[in-house]
């Protein structure tokens, strides 16, 4: 498919797309994919990018290369309608995207069970009718690759494993060898070869990669442009392009979807609550759909930086995120105007919605290490602590335990994400725990499954302010949206009044 012969224009269910997948995690399928992506891009390509399952980290990059933001599927918080809402709305908005690509989970049938597909990239692929390119860590492989590509295609033959691309290859000799092996065998055609190369690497953190917002911190534009322009130069070189468009354009055509999440159900002419979203280097981890349907459930959004602003900005309610606020605690508590701010504002009423790291944020102190014990992530650096805003009580420290877990809650109280008895399918990952919490602090989730902060209980509330480990998604939980919307409006108007 040439640039010519972009399908712009088409609607979502009818353009190019394809699943890159792999048989386990640390194949390269994330290098791999950003690296097509890219690729793409300099073509000329509008690429809508997707990750299976509920990561923010890869999104990161993927948002960074294309300039579309990634959006998230999981198949077990989500139902099939909601994965093809989410997929149908990704593909439309910004004018129509030309291809789709979307980076798979770990391995290709890993998921939330061991005898179906609930959870993994191979339900994806079904439900989207959606190609696989199949990535191989082909280290020290030949024709073992054969076995491995026949036996993930005869596993479940509603999922089409279309083409295979071979990574961390030594040389021409291994190359050759395993290509012919697997198209003899199999019939899959091998796309291309990938050789070992320590310049296809991404920074590690402890959860995942680095994320690209932090990455460019660290490494400064020009060094991040560089790594990933070389990234780019290796995909060029290693794969034919052209025949990854063409399975990515004989993806079966999909159903028109009706009755989506994302349409617009507020009048426009109604003045808009104000919802401020912390956004920089310490809290960046949001699904896009949450901020689209708070704006769609009639928000303003006004972004922050509790790293490097002053104080607030005029708002009515305020949503922080995920991150990674033990890395900035330092930055965190000199900002001193901020903490106060946000206190401030949470003890006049208004709500305030934080997950996991905004959760962290709004304790009282954070120590990055278990006293005595050194930090998380380096045992012989010193426990060091600092202080945070202070809304929510609590001590929070950064321990040796990672959590990484769907969960199940219901609703205890009415606060600003929903009414009590309202159930939702959610997730947390998390190395920190709270302690130093008072007896009779109040929480307002009480879980089913999953770790939260004491026992069953997360939620942890004060006046308005929620913060929990619990991560949701708007699609899965779609209560969240609107009650938050709700409660900065009634905040909002009842200052007007007052």
């Amino acid at each position: 498919m040439s640039q010519s012969n972009h399908p712009g224009g088409k609607d979502a269910g009818s353009i190019p797309r394809v699943l890159i997948s792999a048989d386990r995690s640390s194949s390269g399928k994330t290098t791999i994919s950003m690296g097509l992506m890219a690729a793409l891009v300099s073509r000329g390509y509008k690429v809508q990018p997707f990750k299976v399952a509920l990561d923010y980290i890869d999104p990161s990059y993927h948002t960074e290369i294309t300039g579309r933001f990634c959006r998230n599927l999981d198949g077990y918080l989500m139902d099939e309608h909601g994965i093809l809402d989410v997929y149908t709305h990704a593909c439309e908005t910004g004018g129509g995207a030309d291809i789709a690509i979307i980076e798979g989970v770990r391995g290709l049938f890993e998921g939330f069970e061991s005898l179906s597909d609930v959870g993994s990239t191979a339900q994806i692929a079904k439900i989207l009718k959606c190609p696989v390119v199949f990535v191989i860590n082909a280290r020290s492989i030949t024709r073992s690759a054969a076995a491995l590509i026949g036996g993930y295609k005869n596993f479940d033959p509603d999922v089409e494993i279309a083409g295979v691309i071979l990574n961390n290859i030594g040389g021409r000799r291994h190359a050759q060898k395993a290509k012919e092996a697997i198209e003899h065998y199999t019939g899959v055609p091998v796309l291309g070869i990938i050789p070992r190369d320590p310049s296809m690497q991404i920074s590690m953190r402890h959860l995942g990669l680095m994320p690209a917002l932090e990455g460019r911190r660290r490494l400064g534009d020009g060094g991040f442009e560089n790594r990933l322009q070389g990234i780019e130069e290796i995909i060029n070189k290693g794969i034919d392009v052209d025949r990854f468009l063409g399975i990515a354009e004989s993806a079966k055509p999909l159903t028109a979807l009706e009755n989506s999440i994302f349409s617009p159900a507020v009048n426009e002419n109604s003045q808009k609550p104000k919802i401020g979203v912390a956004l920089d280097e310490a809290f960046n981890f949001y699904y896009r759909d949450n901020i689209d349907l708070l704006e769609i459930a009639g928000a303003e959004i006004v972004y922050f930086s509790p790293v490097n602003d002053p104080g607030l900005p005029e708002v009515d309610g305020l949503y922080i995120g995920g991150g990674y606020p033990e890395l900035f605690a330092a930055e965190l508590e000199a900002n001193e105007t901020m903490r106060k701010s946000i206190k401030e504002a949470s003890a006049a009423g208004m709500p305030i919605y934080a997950e996991c790291g905004g959760l962290m944020y709004l304790t009282e102190k954070i120590s990055t290490g278990v006293p005595g014990k050194g930090t998380y992530h380096d045992a012989s650096m010193p426990e060091s602590t600092y202080s945070m805003v202070g809304a929510l009580p609590g001590h929070t420290i950064m321990g040796q335990t990672r959590v990484v877990s769907y969960n199940i809650g219901t609703l205890a109280r009415d606060c600003p994400i929903g009414k009590k008895g309202n159930s939702f399918k959610g997730h947390e990952f998390h190395h920190s725990e709270i302690l130093e919490i008072p007896d009779d602090a109040e929480f307002a989730i009480a879980l089913t499954r999953g770790t939260g902060i004491r026992g069953d209980r997360d939620g942890l509330i004060v006046n308005n302010t929620i913060g929990s480990y619990a991560h949701l998604h708007g699609v899965a939980y779609r209560e969240l949206a609107g009650s938050l919307v709700e409660a900065a409006r009634k905040f909002r108007d009842s200052r007007v009044s007052s």
